[in-house]
């Protein structure tokens, strides 16, 4: 399925949005399809990456940068959305220094090389994804002999949460993954002359 919705021209969002792509571009080398995908509804946009920051860049609680990706990139797999597998695993893959860990996750986190601490935090993000109606206080249980206390079990759903609807957008709207993230994390980067 190809784009539906056709990206908006950087020039023409308004300055605030701008910044932000320019700015990730400058870290990156490109502008994840992502942030021109949604750009076109510019109160939507901010309103998602408000609160992906909120979730995906909080200094508080015990979640690693790499344990949220490792959520997105599960769940995400879960609910098969290629653009969040494929970005999402580029993160993580940098995030944890493992080029295998995200096709790991993203195929059956239960065979994966992670630790214990880990696959119960994603088989408490897998049931919020797929059961949430089902969750109780020995889902709780579980997590808490692993470090994990209220909030962030708080943070593990609702990570769950907003990348079900990062999901939906992306796979409806036929949003593809760049052609960057396929390698990143996988080969050494290019070092700048």
């Amino acid at each position: 399925m190809k784009n539906r919705y056709p990206f908006p021209d950087l020039s023409n969002l308004p300055e605030d949005i701008q910044q932000r792509i320019t700015e990730v571009q400058q870290k990156s080398g490109f502008v994840p399809n992502v942030f021109l995908a949604f750009a076109r509804r510019p109160a939507e946009w901010r309103a998602f990456f408000a609160y992906h920051d909120a979730l995906m860049l909080k200094e508080e609680g015990s979640l690693t940068k790499g344990e949220r990706e490792m959520i997105v990139t599960t769940t995400s797999a879960a609910n098969q959305c290629l653009y969040c597998v494929v970005a999402h695993g580029a993160i993580l893959r940098i995030y944890e220094k493992k080029p295998l860990i995200a096709d790991q996750v993203a195929v059956n986190y239960r065979k994966a090389d992670i630790s214990p601490r880990e696959r119960a935090m994603l088989d408490f993000a897998m049931k919020v994804c797929q059961r949430s109606q089902e969750i109780d206080d020995a889902d709780y249980e579980a997590l808490y002999p692993h470090g994990f206390d209220d909030e962030d079990i708080w943070d593990i759903a609702a990570i769950t949460a907003f990348f079900g609807l990062s999901n939906r957008m992306a796979s409806f709207a036929g949003m593809t993954p760049n052609p960057e993230f396929y390698l990143m994390g996988r080969v050494p980067r290019e070092k700048k002359a």
